[in-house]
Order: C-alpha cells, then sequence, then structure tokens
C-alpha cells in the first residue's frame, strides 16, 4: 500500500502577559518538551538582568544601534516597554521557519499584534495571573525592582490585559507546570491543523 507523505508548515508561537506573570519561566519549559520549536533572541535597550548572557538571553545594544536597524527594517516588531526598547530580528525567525523549525516569542502585546499583521497564521497565547495581589508579590519577590517601578509595571499590566481579546488562548499561569501543559496543548493542536498540512 502506498503511503502518505506528510508534512507540516512552521509556525510562529506568540507567548504574551504583563510582568511578573512568568513568561520566561513557561516559554523555557515549553522549549524543553516541545520539540522543534526555537526560540527567537529579542534586541533590547535595556541593560543585563542578574546572570542573563549576551546572545542567550538578549542582545544588548544601545538606543542608537536600536534606531539604526529599525530604520533598516531588520526588526519584525518592536516596542518601547518600560522605558525600554525591545526588537525581534527578521532574519532570525525567517531563517527558522525556512529550514522548517517554528519558532517561539516572548514577546509583549504591542509586538504580538505586530507579528499578527505580519503573519496572520500566528498563534497568539496571552498568560494571565491568578490575580493583581499575586502578580504584585511576583515582582516585589524579584527583588529587583523599587515600589514606584511595580506601582508603574502593575498599570502596565492593566493595560496590556486589555489586550486579551486578541489573543487566540488564554492561559492562567496559577501553577507553573499546569500553564506549561496547558500552552503545550495548544502547541501541540496548533502543529495539527489542516491549513499547516501538506499531503503528497
Amino acid at each position: 500500500m502506498q503511503s502518505i507523505g506528510i508534512s507540516r508548515k512552521p509556525f510562529i508561537a506568540v507567548v504574551s502577559g504583563p510582568s511578573g506573570v512568568g513568561k520566561s519561566t513557561v516559554v523555557d519549559r515549553v522549549l524543553e518538551r516541545a520539540g522543534n520549536f526555537a526560540a527567537s533572541v529579542s534586541l533590547t535597550t535595556r541593560p543585563p538582568r542578574g546572570d542573563e548572557k549576551e546572545g542567550e538571553d538578549y542582545f544588548f545594544v544601545t538606543a542608537e544601534e536600536f534606531a539604526r536597524r529599525r530604520a533598516a527594517g531588520e526588526l519584525l516588531e518592536w516596542a518601547e516597554v518600560h522605558g525600554n526598547l525591545y526588537g525581534t530580528p527578521v532574519a532570525f525567525v525567517s531563517r527558522k521557519l525556512s529550514e522548517g523549525v517554528n519558532v517561539i516569542l516572548e514577546i509583549d502585546v504591542q509586538g504580538g499584534m505586530s507579528v499578527k499583521e505580519r503573519y496572520s497564521d500566528a498563534v497568539l497565547i496571552f498568560l494571565l495571573p491568578p490575580g493583581f495581589a499575586v502578580l504584585k508579590e511576583r515582582l516585589k519577590g524579584r527583588g529587583t525592582d523599587d515600589e514606584e517601578v511595580i506601582r508603574h509595571r502593575l498599570e502596565n499590566a492593566k493595560r496590556e490585559l486589555a489586550f486579551f481579546n486578541r489573543y487566540d488562548f488564554l492561559v492562567v499561569n496559577d501553577e507553573v507546570d499546569r500553564c506549561v501543559d496547558d500552552c503545550l496543548s495548544v502547541i501541540r493542536a496548533e502543529a495539527l491543523r489542516r491549513e499547516r498540512t501538506e499531503m503528497a
């Protein structure tokens, strides 16, 4: 019996959510388990935090270098968040997709909207905190921000939450392992969509 050849079209998964909701932790664990996924490394003008490494966590650049790359059209999306600039390099995403590798982007809601405009088949996942009290405690627990910065981040979180209805999936991060499982369920189901499947 002749076998059916099936190939899957790679896609972009966007993970967004307010500061302190646990995006980095969730995305790291998803990447460990998802298979055939690469994390995009963003450019940023903010200084490194803790043990963040150049080229692994972010590409740390000056505001002038960021502006040059943005003007040259080298960024898929960019946004200003808490006074710092962040952007996704077009070349990295295009290369991975052409290689048949899915790409996961951990970006803010502004970036998520920009990606959706350019890649209509991108999957948008919004992480929600169990509540604002929990979010505030998580931000305090970082030990990296003072009260004024935390207050500002919480105000921004309220604005970001207004975008929830423009995302495809809403996942509550009340327990990390369950949140990761939910995100993996979304990604695995999306990979099997008829629209992403070619049969020979």
